[in-house]
């Protein structure tokens, strides 16, 4: 273990970089207008009312049991990241009483001493006197396989049960009106197998409380369950190229019997019923393209109320197009009113907090690097918004791309400043800084990324500093021709290992190489030395701290039956490996996802001692239903979460080249993609204030350097396009403004 604090960066996809937050609005279209319904700190997401009985039963918790009458108007349980930027349970209890807060937020896991320690929380809702929800607090002990269980615990005495049963995985519980039975999404018996958007889970239902929970599987092939009535379930289900609402009879258990509720011809997901015949979804009317600068109103996520088409004939009510009609809007609930009108029923979902954002100032918008609890001991953990993060040797200085692979950035005591810029977006990715001390430059991959098909060169950024006060722009081509990527210097800066698809042939094979020298690359009689040699990727390359050993991505064990792509990405079944950078034929193999070897464990890096590597894989599946995140037509499978693997054990018994018995550490929990990783030595402790101006606002001018675009996201259109729109723009959803990647 390291005897002194080191750091773990690494960047998230799909969270959006402008908080999350939830609210609702009533049905009725008298006067829309929204209501917050959290008090605002932190991301808030995912919400479910709680019932007045059970508002009741928690406020006497935290009175105490007393028994004055206090007028809680309502209160919600819900996600949020306010504790070490966790994923977890909070209750929000709203009070008319003037001796009380306005708001009063509860951790559910504090208050109630159900867990601590890393894990991710979700879907919340209540059952009599249970709160209901999911965890991933459980390892299943199964490569790829999900740590998604349904738990219950009692609102009372705070008694917790598992009632997931052990080998199965269960997503998006929903609590029938009487609040006897749950419905799940379940993953089928053998779990996960790298669905990227459509996970094929089944619907069972089972008892809330009781000796026999009965479990059954009511309706194959949906997920997002939510009853409209003790009989009456609706879900959601993609065929063909659209997501639909359906609605299912359960009266008899399992049926076939499945309408279709919202029409064909666009996307209609993730519902919460009203009563039998209405349901509110989220809906994408019009499909967008990758190169939509603007969207339309129908291309952004919206909450709308269907009725079944078994009562007469209605049309729709679009409930958050009168509010905000070019904002995305996800997950929405019902909530009831206490008297049982049903003219005051509204309708709750989240949203980013956009309109905090001033425009084209964005100065509103405060960009840090986020710490996250972390349980390796003596390991920070932090989440950088910006791609491919990379730590100068002292750790003084930060580099990574924005999302549209088209700047560099560099972080440092003086700030943030842009130290080169690309004509268009995809074009330049993966820096990482020269090892030798006091070098002033980095290695960055020019040309599109992740296709295999174009020219992608390595290139040298010299003088750093020099680019930070736009003094130069000089960039250094060091590979002639090709598709090369992912260079990893040697320890003393003079080579360094980078993939290749040279010789690769038709099908674009993958291997490693050294480039002996560094600064001249393949010019000027530079010598390019072939490491590894097979049909096959060889990918994710990083040296390690002592020189003797390079960690690598591979496919080479790929089974001769397995498709040539996985999901029509990249091959699958990537293993992490390693192998002697002085003897070729030393190359040991350390983990794989599936028992197969199916599945991505990519992006390995070495800790500072070099017994460990860090990785992003899918060894955990996924924890949540994906489409209900900001998701849209060129997103790619969630490559999981972040983990640590010792490799100490492997390394000194070199001769046993497949082990079973590799340790590994989850080290985040989440239902985002979270990426490449790095390590260094240095504890960044805080490090918004080591880099006391980690982003520059918009137009401000310092030490004589020239003004820097967000390197984040541009929140909205930016009106130098002088489109006439203030939309949200794509960067506002968290992804990567790429087109399809592949390895």
């Amino acid at each position: 273990m390291e005897s002194e604090k080191s750091s773990i960066a690494f960047f998230t996809t799909y969270r959006p970089p402008v908080p999350l937050d939830i609210y609702s609005q009533y049905i009725s279209n008298e006067n829309p207008h929204e209501v917050h319904m959290t008090d605002g700190v932190s991301y808030n997401y995912n919400g479910r009312p709680i019932p007045s009985n059970a508002l009741q039963t928690i406020h006497k918790r935290l009175s105490g049991d007393s028994d004055d009458d206090v007028d809680i108007s309502s209160g919600l349980v819900y996600v949020s990241e306010r504790k070490g930027n966790l994923e977890t349970l909070y209750i929000a209890l709203h009070y008319n009483n003037s001796d009380y807060p306005e708001v009063e937020t509860i951790d559910f896991a504090h208050e109630f001493g159900t867990f601590d320690g890393i894990r991710m929380e979700d879907s919340g809702c209540i059952a009599g006197d249970y709160l209901v929800y999911v965890t991933t607090k459980d390892n299943p002990h199964k490569h790829r396989f999900p740590w998604t269980s349904v738990y219950k615990t009692n609102l009372k005495t705070s008694e917790t049960q598992r009632l997931t049963p052990q080998g199965k995985a269960d997503l998006s519980p929903s609590v029938s009106p009487s609040g006897k039975k749950i419905a799940v999404a379940s993953f089928k018996e053998q779990g996960w197998e790298g669905e990227i958007e459509d996970l094929k889970t089944d619907i069972y239902v089972f008892n809330v409380d009781g000796p026999d929970l009965d479990r059954k599987m009511v309706i194959k092939n949906g997920g997002w369950p939510t009853w409209g009535s003790e009989n009456i379930l609706f879900f959601h289900r993609k065929v063909g190229d659209y997501w639909g609402v359906f609605r299912a009879d359960i009266s008899n258990g399992f049926t076939s019997d499945t309408p279709r509720v919202t029409p064909e011809g666009f996307h209609a997901m993730t519902p919460a019923a009203i009563d039998e015949t209405t349901v509110a979804v989220a809906t994408i009317r019009k499909e967008s393209k990758f190169d939509d600068i603007v969207r339309s109103v129908e291309q952004y996520r919206h909450i709308e109320v269907f009725y079944y088409s078994g009562t007469p004939n209605r049309d729709p009510i679009k409930i958050t197009p009168r509010t905000k009609p070019k904002a995305d809007h996800f997950n929405p609930f019902v909530i009831v009113d206490k008297g049982g009108d049903l003219n005051k029923i509204a309708i709750g979902y989240h949203r980013c907090k956009s309109d905090n954002l001033n425009v084209p100032e964005y100065n509103s918008m405060e960009r840090k690097i986020i710490q996250l609890d972390c349980p390796p001991p003596n390991v920070e953990l932090f989440r950088v918004q910006g791609v491919f993060p990379s730590f100068s040797r002292d750790g003084s200085r930060l580099a990574f791309v924005d999302n549209e692979f088209m700047r560099v950035w560099v972080a440092d005591k003086d700030g943030l400043y842009m130290v080169y810029e690309t004509e268009g977006p995809d074009n330049v990715f993966g820096p990482v800084w020269n090892q030798i001390e006091g070098r002033d430059e980095l290695f960055v991959c020019k040309g599109p990324a992740f296709n295999v098909k174009h020219e992608l060169d390595i290139c040298r950024l010299p003088n750093i500093r020099h680019h930070h006060h736009f003094q130069s722009k000089e960039i250094i081509q060091l590979t002639n021709g090709y598709n090369n990527a992912f260079p990893s210097p040697s320890p003393d800066g003079k080579r360094f290992v980078f993939r290749s698809a040279r010789d690769g042939g038709e099908h674009g094979y993958k291997n490693l190489y050294i480039m002996e020298n560094s600064q001249v690359g393949e010019f000027n009689n530079g010598k390019v030395t072939r490491l590894t040699n097979g049909a096959w990727t060889d990918t994710h390359c990083q040296w390690s701290p002592s020189g003797d050993w390079i960690v690598f991505s591979s496919t080479r064990d790929k089974p001769s039956n397995a498709p040539p792509s996985d999901n029509g990405l990249d091959p699958g079944y990537f293993a992490v490996y390693l192998v002697n950078a002085n003897n070729t034929h030393v190359v040991i193999k350390v983990l794989g996802s599936g028992d197969d070897l199916a599945g991505h464990v990519n992006h390995p890096f070495f800790s500072p001692d070099g017994k460990r590597i860090v990785v992003t894989a899918d060894l955990a599946a996924v924890s949540i239903d994906p489409i209900s995140l900001p998701l849209f037509t060129h997103s790619v499978r969630p490559y999981g979460d972040i983990f640590v693997i010792e490799i100490d054990d492997i390394l000194n018994n070199n001769d046993e080249k497949n082990r079973d018995d590799v340790k590994f550490v989850r080290v985040t929990h989440s239902r985002f993609e979270n990426g490449a990783a790095s390590w260094m030595k240095f504890s960044i402790g805080d490090p918004n204030e080591s880099w006391k101006k980690y982003v520059e606002q918009y137009g401000e001018h310092s030490k004589g350097r020239q003004p820097s675009l967000c390197p984040i996201m541009r929140p909205l259109i930016p009106k130098s396009l002088h489109l006439n729109d203030e939309g949200e723009s794509w960067h506002l959803t968290g992804h990567l403004c790429i087109p399809n990647r592949r390895c």
